[in-house]
């Protein structure tokens, strides 16, 4: 942790608010954690360490003058580098970008200045935001800190990575088919996708119009409620951002699942887990159930379309997307991304349009089956134990692909729905990697996830365990 007194974004930032610590103090201790440490681990693309302090010291004068301070004053974060800040190099993680700047600022990295948030700068990604396990070619993987061997989880990596290091205290990530919870699960952080159109996407790379999704990657779900408060709401600048009202979500988190309704789906979701991913699972189970959750296990024969259709737009709109470059400069793409976007362009227009029309009928059904009688669904957020980053290498040796693409099984059909989905440690297995506990509610329900997420950490510690970097 940067200062063990103060292990979360809340802590910081209300220690902050109170005056038992300075923001210099605060960025200054993640400045050290960085340097000592991020070699082992390459989570880090740029460091902007003296604009950092820079933005510290102004608002300690700040406080001291007595004005008034976001709920987020004080607290330093670092950001996936796909989030454009204006004057600013933005890479993407890929080689076509590297000497991208930025001509906007991303409405969220924005809102994050106005709460009093310090960026640190930059963090390591998948190349586009395009697998799920972390590679990167051209800036080279990112590491998980419990294990420098194993994946960190895509493409948000180094987002998951550095806040589970302690580098920072947030870290916003997206999410187009798990790219915030599968970081979240492979390092033991929390990580929210929220619903689709909640939070604006302006001034964030996209990799695909239906399924991208901004979200925070925290220690744990308080951490989460705080800061999407912040980013969440109608940006004009945004036509596909949400007008629904932001509710307090903090303020949700009462601690009681008495009455709540939770369903576990056993199809799909839990076919081939492995056996320590079950076992944490079953656990946490028990744990909601002693908050006083009723949990029913429910069969939902739908989810094979709905993977299905989730792989076929997301292939489409990248391909649509990167169609320019992937004609001049398809040599600049790591060869399992050129293969994964050139599978896109043999997609019949038909069968992509047929796979939109599909969405909400599809989105109707699963409410009506699993989202009317029962609050939330749990699903373990991935199947099986932490991939090593060499069996998921799909461009050393493409026989990996299958592993690496199996890793966002569970996660992508909520992607395809549109729903809010938490991922929270829940265990370790038996070599010693975090597993993950997935949970998803109705659209606009971030209340209600977060709630039992926190009710959930309240009676468990997994999430407060940090990796021994030394």
């Amino acid at each position: 942790m940067p200062i063990s007194e103060y292990p979360t974004l809340t802590a910081a930032a209300d220690a902050f608010a109170a005056g038992e610590v300075s923001a210099v103090a605060l960025t200054e201790a993640c400045l050290a954690r960085i340097a000592a440490h991020d070699a082992a681990l390459n989570s880090v693309i740029r460091l902007d360490a003296e604009l950092a302090r820079e933005r510290a010291a102004s608002l300690d004068a700040a406080r001291s003058r007595g004005e008034a301070l976001g709920p987020l004053a004080g607290v330093p974060m670092m950001h996936k580098d796909m989030y454009y800040r204006e004057g600013r190099v933005s890479t993407c993680g890929s080689q076509i970008r590297k000497n991208f700047v930025a001509p906007i600022t991303a409405t969220a990295l924005s809102r994050l200045d106005e709460a009093g948030a310090i960026d640190c700068g930059t963090l390591n990604m998948a190349e586009f935001a395009q697998n799920a396990t972390g590679h990167n070619a051209h800036f080279g993987d990112c590491r998980n800190p419990w294990n420098t061997d194993y994946c960190t989880g895509g493409s948000s990596s180094g987002s998951g990575a550095a806040v589970a290091a302690g580098f920072v205290y947030a870290a916003l990530g997206s999410d187009t088919g798990g790219s915030i919870r599968l970081p979240a699960t492979m390092c033991g952080i929390t990580g929210l996708k929220p619903t689709q159109t909640r939070v604006p996407r302006t001034g964030v790379m996209p990799l695909s119009f239906s399924f991208d999704n901004v979200g925070p990657l925290v220690r744990s779900a308080k951490d989460a409620a705080r800061l999407l408060k912040v980013i969440a709401g109608r940006d004009e600048l945004d036509p596909t951002s949400a007008r629904e009202p932001v509710p307090d979500y903090e303020a949700a988190l009462t601690g009681d699942l008495r009455g709540s309704r939770i369903a576990v789906i056993e199809t799909y979701f839990l076919e081939d887990a492995d056996a320590p991913v079950m076992a944490a699972f079953e656990a946490a189970l028990e744990v909601l159930r002693g908050r006083g959750a009723e949990v029913t296990r429910i069969a939902l024969p739908m989810m094979r379309a709905i993977n299905a259709c989730t792989a076929m737009i997301s292939r489409v709109e990248s391909a649509t997307i990167h169609a320019n470059w992937m004609r001049d400069r398809p040599q600049d793409y790591a060869t399992h991304l050129s293969a994964r976007i050139y599978a896109g362009y043999g997609v019949p227009g038909p069968t992509y349009v047929a796979a939109l029309s599909m969405r909400g009928p599809l989105l109707r059904a699963f409410v009506a089956e699993a989202l009317s009688a029962y609050d939330l669904v749990v699903t373990p957020t991935l199947r099986t134990r932490v991939p090593t980053r060499a069996e998921t290498d799909a461009d050393a040796d493409m026989a990996n692909w299958g592993r690496m693409m199996a890793a966002s099984a569970n996660t992508r059909p909520f992607n395809y729905l549109g729903l809010p989905t938490v991922s929270v440690p829940c265990g370790f297995d038996d070599r010693g990697l975090p597993v993950g506990l997935q949970l998803a509610g109705r659209p606009f329900a971030e209340a209600r996830i977060l709630a039992a997420a926190d009710a959930f950490q309240r009676d468990t510690e997994w999430h407060m365990r940090a990796p021994n970097l030394a």
